[in-house]
C-alpha cells in the first residue's frame, strides 16, 4: 500500500529504531550515501532494499531516488534515519491513502526533540511534504531542498518525530558546517543566475518560485542576519517557551547562519578574483 524511502549515511545508531517504526511496510528502500559503518548491513537484515549512491547535493540525490528506485507502490513516504513514524501518523497515512482524492502529496507535522524537550515553538517550520506520488514530486536547492509537487496537496494529522541531536551536538555542528557550504554555494549561484532582487516581488510576485526567491534574498540581505535569526526563533516564534533547549537551539541556528554569511563572503570574493584574472 505504501513504499518507504530512507536516506542514510553512517546511521548505524539511528537506523534500527527508524526501520522499526515503518516495519509495517512491505517495501522499504534505503538510499545510502556510501556509509563506512554497518548501516547497509542493518538495513538488509531488517529486510530493506539498499541502494548506494555517492552524495552530491540534496535535491539531486532526492530527485535521483524518485526517478531510479523501483518502488512497489504508487505512494511513497520519505524520512531520514533520525526520524520515527508515530503510531498516530501510521494510522493517518492509512486513512489518507484509502481516499487521497486529487491530491498528489501530503504534508505532515514534525516534532523536533532536543535535550529531552519537544521544540514546540523554536522550530523553524514544523510541516514537511513527505507523502507523495514519486512521479509528481521534485526537489530544488542544494541543501534544505524545497518540495515542488505537480498537483494539489493537503495536510494530514499525526506526528513525525525527529531527533537531530541523537549523535550529539558535535555531529550536528559537523553536518551544519557541510550544509553551510552548500547554502553559500546556493546563494552565490542564485545571485549569478536569477533576476535582480525585488522587495516588491518578495511580497507580491504571483509566481510561487519567484516570490520564494525574492523572500530568501530579502532574508539574505538583512543586516546582522545571525542576530535576526536568533530573534526570529527565540522571540518572534516564542522559543523562550521551550526553556533552556529553546535558547540553546536558537543560538545554534544563529551560529549556523553566521557560518553561511562567512562562507558566502568567501565564495563571493573568490568569484570576483577569478573574474578579474
Amino acid at each position: 500500500m505504501l513504499s518507504i524511502l530512507i536516506l542514510t549515511r553512517n546511521e548505524e545508531r539511528n537506523l534500527p529504531a527508524c526501520l522499526a517504526s515503518v516495519a509495517w511496510s512491505d517495501d522499504i528502500h534505503v538510499l545510502d550515501s556510501m556509509s563506512s559503518d554497518s548501516t547497509p548491513a542493518i538495513a538488509q537484515a531488517a529486510g530493506a532494499t539498499v541502494t548506494q549512491r555517492a552524495f552530491d547535493n540534496w535535491a539531486s540525490h532526492q530527485n535521483w531516488a524518485l526517478a531510479n528506485i523501483p518502488f512497489k507502490h504508487e505512494w511513497v513516504f520519505y524520512l531520514d534515519a533520525d526520524e520515527l513514524v508515530t503510531p498516530d501518523l501510521r494510522a493517518s497515512l492509512e486513512r489518507t491513502l484509502a481516499a487521497p482524492g486529487a491530491n498528489v502529496a501530503f504534508s505532515v507535522q514534525r516534532r523536533d526533540f532536543f535535550m529531552g524537550t519537544w521544540l514546540r515553538h523554536v522550530q523553524t517550520s514544523p510541516f514537511y511534504m513527505r507523502l507523495f506520488r514519486p512521479e509528481k514530486m521534485r526537489y530544488e536547492r542544494l541543501v534544505n531542498p524545497i518540495s515542488i509537487p505537480d498537483g494539489p496537496t493537503a495536510p494530514i494529522p499525526g506526528y513525525l518525530d525527529h531527533f537531530p541531536f541523537s549523535k550529539g551536538v558535535g555531529d550536528w555542528l559537523d553536518r551544519h558546517n557541510r550544509y553551510s557550504q552548500l547554502e553559500a554555494q546556493q546563494i552565490v549561484a542564485n545571485r549569478a543566475t536569477q533576476a535582480q532582487f525585488s522587495l516588491t516581488g518578495a511580497f507580491f510576485e504571483k509566481d510561487f518560485h519567484r516570490r520564494r526567491f525574492h523572500q530568501k534574498e530579502l532574508f539574505y540581505r538583512l543586516p546582522a542576519r545571525p542576530v535576526a535569526k536568533f530573534a526570529m526563533l527565540y522571540i518572534a516564534k516564542r522559543g523562550f517557551l521551550d526553556g533552556r533547549a529553546g535558547f540553546t537551539y536558537a543560538t545554534l541556528q544563529a551560529i549556523y547562519e553566521y557560518m553561511i554569511v562567512l562562507k558566502t563572503r568567501e565564495l563571493t570574493r573568490s568569484s570576483i578574483r577569478c573574474a578579474c584574472d
